[in-house]
C-alpha cells in the first residue's frame, strides 16, 4: 500500500478507511495461519458421565464436577473449586468438555482428568493444575 503521507488530496475519512483496510489485511493473513481441528460431537452414554466427580489438586485445593441431564452430546455441568463456581450447558466431544477455565476428560476405570488454568494476578503468568477425579 501507498504510505499515507505520500497520498495527497485524500480527505480524513479516506485516510482512516485506508488505514482500517491495511490493518485488516495484515491481521487476516496472520489469523489465517492458525490451525483449527474440528471436534466431532456424537451421542455419549449418560451413565459414563452423570453424577458428582470429586478430587484434589496438588496444592490441596478440592474440586467437584456435577454432571446431569446428559442428552446426546449435551450436558448440564456445575464446576466448583475454592471460590470458583461455574454452571453451564456443555458440549461433549472426544470424551471431554470445557467449562470456564477448566477441562474435564473422561478416562477409564471410573476416573477423569480435570485441568484448570490459573492466572497469577501479579505476573499474569498462566499455569495449569491437573488432578484425577472419581465419581462419588
Amino acid at each position: 500500500p501507498i504510505p499515507l503521507k505520500l497520498r495527497t488530496g485524500l480527505g480524513k475519512a479516506a485516510r482512516v478507511t485506508t488505514s482500517i483496510f491495511s490493518i485488516l489485511a495484515t491481521n487476516y493473513s496472520t489469523v489465517g495461519q492458525a490451525s483449527y481441528t474440528p471436534t466431532r460431537y456424537t451421542a455419549v452414554d449418560p451413565a459414563d458421565y452423570q453424577g458428582k466427580w470429586t478430587g484434589k489438586f496438588g496444592d490441596n485445593t478440592s474440586f467437584s464436577v456435577q454432571i446431569s441431564n446428559v442428552q446426546g452430546f449435551r450436558a448440564t455441568v456445575t464446576y466448583k473449586s475454592g471460590s470458583t463456581v461455574n454452571s453451564s450447558q456443555v458440549l461433549i466431544g472426544n470424551s471431554s468438555f470445557r467449562i470456564g477455565d477448566s477441562k474435564f476428560v473422561l478416562g477409564s476405570n471410573g476416573r477423569a482428568l480435570v485441568a484448570q488454568a490459573v492466572t497469577d494476578p501479579v505476573t499474569g503468568t498462566v499455569s495449569v493444575k491437573q488432578a484425577y477425579a472419581t465419581r462419588s
